[in-house]
């Protein structure tokens, strides 16, 4: 009797400690020794927490720097290219291609200028700025003394009467000859936006401070302390001597305030500059989270019991499994090019948010730099296209706009027309002037070709050596030929010495083609056309415009066809 009642009980047992009571049992049986453990780990860790986080803002700190001295390099950048830009053309043109050039996603520039040896600002991408005398300023004349890079200290900017810094580079370092200088404005505001990583933090505080002491720019929540001296901040005015004295470019320093807080302050030169950059950390406020924690770290051990006797109920599947297949989903959808693909917060649970919240900004810091480098090919591209000796279209530059052309042309069905340009006896005219001379001919004449490009709407380039053309969209043959005599006149009539020509002057060739583009053609057989009447031209004595029977025959072959 008694053996059935033991058997009895047994039954009633096992239903009572069903599959989801035993693995309830079991994840309290696993989790209440680690949540005892990790009782202990957190009072072990609170002596490392302070060390962790000096490295970790050290580490930030560096990184900072070097953001910074990514921003700085742009603008040297810039700056030698306005002052090679400068170096190799007039005045005149050099403003145009500096309005020009100047990026859109370079918003800390502010402006670029072009100032004279006496200080006199010649031109700027900012109209207000020109007439402007900067000959004065420290930094101005120390990119004359030195004939490098210059950063300057915090300023206020003398149009605007807003903070600002200056980046000067002599023209001279390229050309001795010239003595211009190209300077540009930084727009502090935006050194303040690329430091807000270090604000926000408890206990943080990041400065960016000049040579003399004076705060350039902070994260949004300490702008108040741009342009203040921080030998008025009685907690950092000791690390900012030790910081400006120093010969090293990075180094810490720890001490106990009147107040018996602990603090430890990192500083890093941003390269380039005299400028640094100090983080100062407040360890008994970074500690705070790591207090709270232990001090919670006891009901959490009462509480976790039940949420993971809840969570077994709930079942793995739910919490675990669906979470991993919509991050995996995700980074599929990533990793395919679906550069928006983001883990939505609400679909996962807590203990995946900072999973999620790490594959987000992966995400987005890939897509940045995915946009940053579009951007960085299209300048390069448009850097590629250009043909610095004479400002126009280099070949590669020429054949793209061609391509462009000759689709519209087919779309609209109209005309276009094809001026092939050799400068006569260019050769003996090198022998005979020098290669300097040479090139100023050529830029000469590729600022004569712009003009009448522009009067004409059309697009020039230079194709290669002494040999030029001209694209005229929507162009009849006979109205090329007209423009390729006024090409060749108005060369010409620029009257420069040749004594090796019969003309004795610089004179040109021009080989005419048009036509009327089609599926059967190439953008390849008019530049062919167009440079079998140039050769025409050059055997009809040079000096003379040909125009090639492109178009006529086109015709003919396709009637041709048809018959």
């Amino acid at each position: 009797m008694s053996g059935v009642i033991f058997s009895r009980n047994r039954i009633k047992l096992k239903k009572l400690l069903g599959i989801r009571a035993r693995l309830a049992m079991l994840a309290v049986m696993l989790v209440a020794p680690l949540m005892l453990e990790r009782v202990r780990s957190l009072e072990d860790a609170r002596a490392k927490q302070i060390t962790i986080a000096s490295e970790e803002y050290a580490n930030i700190t560096h990184h900072s720097a070097e953001h910074q001295r990514e921003v700085i390099s742009s603008v040297e950048t810039m700056l030698k290219s306005a002052a090679y830009i400068r170096a190799s053309s007039g005045i005149g043109r050099s403003c145009e291609i500096l309005r020009a050039s100047l990026p859109a996603n370079l918003p800390w520039i502010r402006s670029i200028m072009l100032v004279s040896k006496e200080g006199v600002v010649q031109c700027s991408t900012l109209n207000v700025q020109v007439g402007l005398n900067i000959g004065d300023r420290e930094y101005f004349r120390k990119a004359q003394e030195t004939r490098d890079f210059i950063f300057s200290d915090y300023l206020f900017g003398r149009v605007s009467n807003r903070p600002i810094m200056m980046a000067a580079y002599p023209v001279s370092a390229i050309n001795p000859e010239e003595d211009s200088v190209a300077v540009a404005g930084i727009n502090l505001d935006w050194l303040s936006k690329i430091m807000a990583n270090l604000g926000g933090r408890p206990g943080i505080s990041a400065l960016l401070i000049d040579s003399t002491g004076v705060v350039l720019a902070a994260p949004p929540d300490q702008a108040s302390m741009i342009g203040r001296p921080l030998d008025n901040v009685p907690l950092l005015s000791a690390i900012t001597y030790k910081a400006l004295s120093s010969n090293s470019d990075t180094g810490s320093i720890s001490f106990t305030t009147t107040d018996s807080s602990k603090r430890t302050v990192s500083f890093a030169r941003i390269p380039g500059t005299q400028s640094r950059l100090i983080v100062s950390i407040d360890e008994d406020r970074v500690t705070a989270a790591i207090n709270r924690d232990i001090r919670t770290a006891y009901l959490q051990l009462g509480l976790v019991c039940l949420f993971v006797l809840l969570g077994a109920l709930i079942g793995a599947e739910k919490l675990i499994i669906n979470p991993i297949e919509v991050m995996t989903g995700m980074a599929k959808r990533f990793g395919e090019g679906d550069w928006s693909a983001r883990v939505s917060h609400s679909r996962l649970p807590s203990e995946f948010m900072p999973l999620a919240r790490a594959f987000n900004a992966m995400a987005a810091q890939l897509s940045q730099r995915e946009r940053e480098l579009v951007a960085t090919n299209d300048r390069l591209t448009v850097m590629a296209s250009i043909d610095m000796l004479s400002g126009l279209a280099n070949r590669r530059g020429f054949q793209s706009r061609l391509d462009f052309e000759w689709m519209k042309a087919q779309q609209y069905r109209c005309e276009l027309s094809l001026l092939m340009i050799d400068v006569d006896h260019f050769k003996l005219y090198n022998d005979t002037y020098g290669h300097p001379e040479g090139d100023a001919c050529l830029t000469r004449i590729g600022e004569t070709l712009a003009g009448i490009a522009a009067d004409t709407m059309g697009f020039a380039g230079r194709y290669g050596g002494e040999e030029f053309c001209l694209l005229l969209p929507n162009t009849s043959a006979q109205k090329a030929l007209e423009i390729g005599e006024t090409v060749r006149a108005t060369i010409q009539g620029l009257r420069l010495p040749h004594i090796t020509s019969s003309y004795c002057t610089v004179t040109v060739s021009v080989g005419v083609a048009a036509t009327l583009p089609s599926d059967t053609q190439t953008p390849g057989e008019l530049i062919e056309a167009a440079d079998a009447a140039l050769y025409a031209a050059k055997h009809r004595g040079r000096n003379t415009v040909v125009e090639h029977g492109f178009a006529k025959l086109v015709d003919e072959v396709g009637m041709a066809m048809a018959g």
